[in-house]
């Protein structure tokens, strides 16, 4: 049986011989490194590796500790995190105005759905403070004097709240490699569209002018490219030929909030995983609702498909 893995991520300016140095650290300790994967973005490097440190000599704390300072003596900030520490898992729900994820994702909550604690609702309005106050969860408004979000701010409360998970319920602004390197393939987003048709924030506008007939709603894990991440839920509704941006809202919203608590639930329980850009859902996939709703097989042909069909000669 596979151990559990302890998941170690490294974060900050690029510079050689970074990988070299906390390997040798890994491999003094008897910590065996079973995946290792690194990018640099706009200067910024990042690592996250997954070490089965079960036969490692020293404790827990001795290797945060020896991690720390290398992580100072380098000028990078390392984070471990131990099978142990995700037991408990804390999610952190980034908004904007739009209530109807937040709502989905506290009524889950409220009803022991999840597994999970939400544990902030941070945003760049304040808007959503009454719905958070009604749970219970506290608020904490990011916004700048200029409009924008405090990147710092949001990175301070995420480590304050020991954040597991971020799930960015229409949260509507670009997130920096700064804090998406730290929590690679642990932020959730929902887009208004069938990815990767129509990123950005016009996704319904766009999907109107272009006279579709099917559009969607796509939750996915976030990367440093916008709305280009790893696919985990899709949901999918017909466009009336009369439909304008109002109604494609009525349509989308409802299922935006289900594809993303449904995409919330599968990386809660461990039954995502992302490998090489794209997901894979492990044996308990039948659990869950991962694009359109098994009925709808009732309504595709299933023929004709090319070396199967009937072949009729002339006479």
């Amino acid at each position: 049986m596979t151990p559990p893995l302890t998941e170690i991520t490294v974060v900050g300016d690029d510079k050689t011989g970074l990988i070299a140095r906390v390997t040798t650290l890994l491999f003094e300790r008897n910590i065996n490194i079973e995946d290792l994967d690194q990018a640099v973005r706009e200067g910024l490097f990042r690592m996250t590796m997954h070490v089965d440190a079960t036969e490692m000599t020293g404790t827990e704390d001795e290797l945060r500790e020896a991690l720390s300072a290398l992580g100072t003596d380098l000028g990078v900030d390392v984070q471990v995190r131990f099978p142990a520490d995700r037991e408990t898992q804390g999610i952190a729900v980034l908004v904007t105005k739009e209530s109807h994820p937040l709502e989905a994702l506290f009524e889950a909550w409220a009803n022991d759905e999840l597994g999970a604690e939400i544990s902030v609702v941070i945003g760049n309005h304040p808007d959503l403070e009454p719905l958070a106050a009604q749970y219970g969860v506290p608020f904490c408004d990011i916004a700048t004097e200029s409009g924008s979000a405090s990147e710092e701010r949001l990175l301070s409360l995420l480590e304050e709240y020991e954040v597991d998970l971020i799930v960015l319920a229409r949260y509507m602004r670009i997130l920096s490699p700064n804090v998406v390197f730290r929590y690679e393939d642990r932020i959730i987003n929902v887009h208004p569209s069938l990815l990767p048709s129509f990123p950005g924030a016009e996704a319904y506008r766009q999907a109107v002018e272009e006279g579709v007939r099917v559009a969607g709603v796509t939750s996915h894990y976030v990367t440093t490219d916008l709305d280009q991440g790893p696919v985990i839920t899709q949901r999918a509704f017909d466009v009336p030929d009369d439909a304008d941006l109002g109604e494609m809202k009525r349509r989308g919203q409802p299922l935006e909030a289900d594809a993303l608590l449904e995409a919330v639930r599968l990386h809660l329980n461990g039954d995502v995983s992302v490998h090489r850009g794209r997901t894979t859902v492990r044996e308990n996939g039948d659990d869950y609702q991962l694009g359109l709703p098994d009925e709808v097989d009732d309504y595709i042909p299933d023929r004709p498909i090319d070396g199967i069909g009937s072949v009729v000669a002339d006479e």
